[in-house]
């Protein structure tokens, strides 16, 4: 069943053809049909530290279908640019077997989440534009592939990638960086609701960081075509959307893209913009999302004995801020306990420049509460809340917008 309060026309000028629609996991409440969009429990999801295939959200805006794993190419290209990086384009076609086998392998654990994660609980403030997501749409795996700085060093010059590598993270997760320069993804080979075809971009800075990818592997197996697969970009610590799947252009320019779902789409409006009139001329006045906000959620109450309950959740902080603390309570704010982390991602070792790497993964966590409050036959609500690295403590309240993105109260759930 389709859960979409009301949405965007579609603007596709490109017939969409779901006959040749690949298969998907029926571990996953479907939210469309056509575009495919679902997600599983998150209750399912929590018992996992690496998200399995089967329990992967898939998020589509056209069909999903499967692409020739050695010869899908994709065009790498640097655009003269206004700081005179480069005097004339230069341009590189690479097919996915060349990402393979001419670039070094890199692995990278990093969660995945949709900027719409948890709308459907935005949509109870006032109604939103979107589809009606629930908690599933994050998955934290293991990525696998060709760094995005080494493919675009076969467009780029040295001294540019030199100069752009080392930044801290304020300046790779900010939408643009100190350079004014952006790299664009883009996807032609299937047709899109809202656009001909699917693109976004980031800053060049966060291009050429150590962790982002031109991904062909996820969690040791080659991409799927619900994954993105034959290439997809990998993003870690930004918004699902800025993973382009079926990437086959890349394009280093001084301009963002101008693609629907970064000009138009993914981004967070004032609260007087209730309308898609008034949307109209308010999208290009806000910045694009690249990371979303500390968040975390109950994914399941599970009673051990007649007066205690055992509950579980995942959090995710912002960016590259690494959540610390996760508490709860059953007494709405007034008396909090601390929940037992029990996964804050693998071990990532140190990076190319001998520095520590970061952890992108998400944190899992338990908490077991015990007394009259919880005894069997008592109903009540399970609040939980995050703090991160930075001291930043996720707020009880979260202001609507009109796309419903970015939501990020304290979870909580009935028992």
């Amino acid at each position: 069943m389709t859960e979409v309060l009301f949405s965007v026309p579609a603007v596709s000028r490109v017939p969409m053809d779901y006959s040749m629609e690949v298969m998907h996991s029926d571990l996953l409440i479907v939210r469309a049909q056509e575009p495919f969009n679902a997600e599983p429990k998150a209750a399912a999801l929590v018992e996992f530290p690496i998200t399995p295939d089967e329990l992967v959200y898939c998020r589509n805006h056209g069909p999903v279908q499967e692409y020739d794993e050695d010869n899908f190419e994709i065009r790498v290209r640097v655009s003269n640019t206004q700081d005179g990086a480069t005097s004339t384009p230069v341009e590189r076609t690479l097919t996915a077997k060349d990402i393979r086998e001419k670039f070094d392998k890199i692995e990278v654990e990093a969660a995945l989440q949709c900027a719409g994660n948890r709308r459907k609980e935005m949509s109870s403030i006032k109604r939103v534009v979107g589809l009606l997501w629930d908690d599933g749409v994050i998955a934290n795996c293991k990525w696998g592939g060709a760094r995005l700085r080494d493919v675009l060093s076969t467009v780029l010059s040295p001294s540019t990638i030199t100069n752009m590598t080392g930044k801290t993270s304020a300046e790779t997760e900010a939408s643009t960086g100190p350079s004014g320069l952006y790299v664009r993804f883009n996807s032609h080979v299937t047709p899109c609701q809202d656009d001909t075809y699917y693109g976004a971009s980031i800053s060049l800075e966060k291009a050429l960081s150590d962790d982002v990818l031109l991904g062909y592997e996820m969690n040791d197996e080659p991409l799927s075509p619900d994954r993105g697969g034959p290439l997809r970009l990998v993003v870690p610590g930004f918004l699902g959307a800025r993973w382009v799947k079926w990437v086959d252009q890349i394009e280093v320019c001084s301009e963002e893209s101008p693609n629907f779902y970064q000009a138009k789409d993914y981004k967070i409006l004032p609260e007087n913009v209730e309308t898609r009139e008034q949307a109209a001329g308010a999208w290009p006045k806000y910045p694009s999302m690249t990371t979303l906000p500390l968040n975390s959620i109950v994914g399941s109450i599970s009673r051990l004995s007649s007066t205690s309950v055992l509950v579980k959740g995942y959090a995710i902080g912002c960016g590259s801020a690494k959540v610390t603390c996760v508490e709860v309570t059953v007494d709405g704010g007034a008396s909090w306990v601390s929940a037992d982390i029990t996964y804050n991602g693998g071990d990532r070792g140190t990076n190319a420049d001998g520095n520590r790497s970061a952890n992108w993964s998400w944190t899992l966590w338990t908490a077991r509460l015990t007394g009259d409050v919880v005894q069997e036959g008592a109903h009540g609500t399970v609040y939980c809340r995050a703090t991160d690295e930075r001291g930043n403590v996720q707020r009880k309240t979260c202001p609507w917008n009109y796309r419903g993105v970015a939501y990020c109260p304290w979870g909580f759930k009935e028992f």
